[in-house]
């Protein structure tokens, strides 16, 4: 059966309604734990995923983030806001039984992202790329243990997510001056550090979302990856023919086939569907696929007062997901023909 998920980001401040609405909305899916990147520092994916490094320590400055001797207030800021989304994650999934996703921004993003105390990016330097794998892997570990103490009955599903793999791979990353571009990280090393990670996660499923057009295919499937995540309208005929590869050796395509402003269900299936039989695959293999909004939802369109207590969710993200499960329910039936 063609499942339904999200990619991760979801718009607004208020976590409980964030967490409620993906529950009610893709309950017969794949639900995940939102994450609400408009609540400002540490809400962004660098800071979330910073608020579960083990032995590093990370602050803001007015370019970013930045590791730190010690911790201080915007590290603290990015852990308190994930304990909230755990509480809210554990008093909306009380009693669940069932899959429930989880994000975290990979180690090579991160490396792009955050700068070493004297102004390079982390990425640039060999200890710091080994020390930032091994401890986000460790974070990882522990991260996973909390959500399944939260809610014992969840099946976890890991998305490590590297928008950044691309131009860490192909040396596209400026230094600090500006002038030039950082050289590119070896290619086995980079597999090899989102392998570590990767397998922090045991025995249960993982994937790599990347929503660049270049996502190295053939470099997530050696990873370990069990699933790979991306946006099917950047794909050339040469990116799917490597998906297919992929599909075929076993791994879990993640389609982002839904554009984030919803669209129809009709035209996002004959795109997909289109493609998928290009490249000689069977349709009954689409019953494997889960499909997804493009990208996250983190830009749609703002909150919306109703005459209750709380307010709806945006409608353009609400609008994105039930397409995405219009999406599915129509690759089921096509599927099972």
């Amino acid at each position: 059966m063609t499942r339904a998920s999200g990619v991760g980001s979801w718009p607004g401040t208020r976590s409980r309604e964030a967490v409620v609405a993906v529950r009610d909305l893709l309950g017969d899916g794949i639900p995940h734990l939102p994450e609400l990147p408009a609540r400002g520092v540490g809400a962004d994916m660098v800071g979330r995923a910073a608020a579960l490094l083990e032995g590093l320590h990370v602050e803001t400055q007015p370019y970013g983030w930045r590791f730190a001797g010690r911790p201080g207030h915007d590290e603290g800021r990015a852990r308190a806001l994930l304990r909230e989304d755990l509480d809210e994650l554990a008093e909306a999934y009380d009693g669940w039984s069932g899959p429930l996703k989880v994000q975290v921004t990979g180690p090579w993003t991160l490396g792009a992202t955050i700068e070493l105390p004297r102004g390079e990016r982390a990425v640039a330097d060999d200890g710091a790329r080994r020390d930032l794998v091994g401890s986000l892997a460790e974070g990882l570990r522990a991260h996973i243990a909390d959500v399944e103490r939260l809610v014992p009955g969840a099946e976890i599903i890991v998305q490590v997510d590297e928008p950044g793999l691309p131009a860490v791979l192909e040396g596209r990353l400026p230094t600090a001056s500006g002038y030039g571009t950082l050289r590119a990280v070896d290619r086995s090393e980079v597999r090899d550090g989102l392998r570590e990670v990767l397998a922090a996660a045991g025995e249960r499923t993982t994937l790599v979302h990347c929503c660049a057009g270049d996502v190295p295919v053939q470099l997530v499937r050696e990873s370990g990856a069990r699933g790979i995540s991306l946006d099917t309208s950047l794909l050339d005929g040469a990116r799917w023919e490597q998906i297919a590869e992929a599909v075929e050796a076993g791994v879990i395509l993640w389609a982002g086939a839904v554009p984030t402003t919803g669209g129809d269900w009709r035209t996002a299936r004959q795109r997909l569907v289109g493609a998928w039989q290009r490249i000689g695959l069977p349709v009954s293999a689409l019953a494997d696929v889960v499909v997804t909004p493009a990208c996250g939802l983190a830009g749609a369109r703002p909150f919306e007062a109703r005459s209750s207590r709380l307010r709806t969710p945006p409608s353009s993200a609400v609008a994105a997901v039930r397409t995405t499960t219009d999406l599915a329910l129509a690759l089921t039936d096509l599927a099972a023909g």
